[in-house]
């Protein structure tokens, strides 16, 4: 069996991100490998090691709080397994996978990969040096490590520019940690609740 075939034997199926808990789905993605491969560059990615969990119109601390509505939230409520990508201060462009069935506008914010492909254009990307967590430790990083903004937002993930795998067992739940997700201030008692997950003990999650 060739790469190619193998690699589309584990991308995640659509069934993956239709799933009502996006909570669940923050938790299983952690071990999942997401890839780029863009403008005929390598392919770079790594293991998912940190995520965040955002439900959509329940959650004050989602874009798309009371369903709302907006050019740039209008693909959250697209049917899940495409990316939703935004600038975060005007500069940061922060990798989002969009869950749930057509209608329903949950998101996962993807914030931490420990590299395993491609590091030497990562390093380019990033501007560094040395294979340090710096590297793709936080969303901000991550996105532009692996080539992605902005006009990345509503792609399938399970085309050729973008793609997650499932290459081996789940995490086991006592190495997962999870706490109040990052930034999240302005959302009163939402942003208490405990929905940042990171592989325990991982060198690669962001700052806690």
């Amino acid at each position: 069996m060739c790469a190619s075939e193998r690699t589309s034997m584990s991308k995640l199926k659509r069934t993956f991100y239709i799933r009502s808990d996006v909570v669940q789905i923050s938790t299983d993605l952690l071990g999942k490998r997401l890839f780029t491969h863009l403008h005929g560059e390598p392919v770079t990615g790594g293991i998912i090691v940190e995520t965040e969990a955002y439900a959509g119109p329940v959650d004050k601390a989602s874009h798309a709080y009371g369903n709302r509505r907006t050019k740039r939230t209008e693909v959250m409520f697209h049917s899940g397994g495409v990316a939703y990508v935004y600038l975060c201060y005007g500069i940061h462009s922060l990798f989002n996978i969009v869950t749930n069935v057509e209608g329903i506008p949950h998101a996962v914010l993807i914030r931490a990969i420990q590299p395993t492909h491609g590091t030497a254009l990562m390093l380019t990307r990033r501007n560094k040096e040395k294979l340090q967590p710096i590297l793709t430790a936080g969303p901000g990083a991550l996105a532009q490590a692996l080539g992605i903004n902005t006009t990345h937002t509503g792609m399938n993930l399970s085309g050729r520019e973008i793609w997650l795998e499932s290459r081996s067992s789940s995490i086991p739940s006592h190495d997962i940690e999870s706490s109040p997700r990052v930034g999240v201030g302005y959302a009163g008692s939402d942003a208490a609740k405990p929905w940042r997950f990171r592989i325990k003990n991982n060198i690669w999650t962001s700052r806690a």
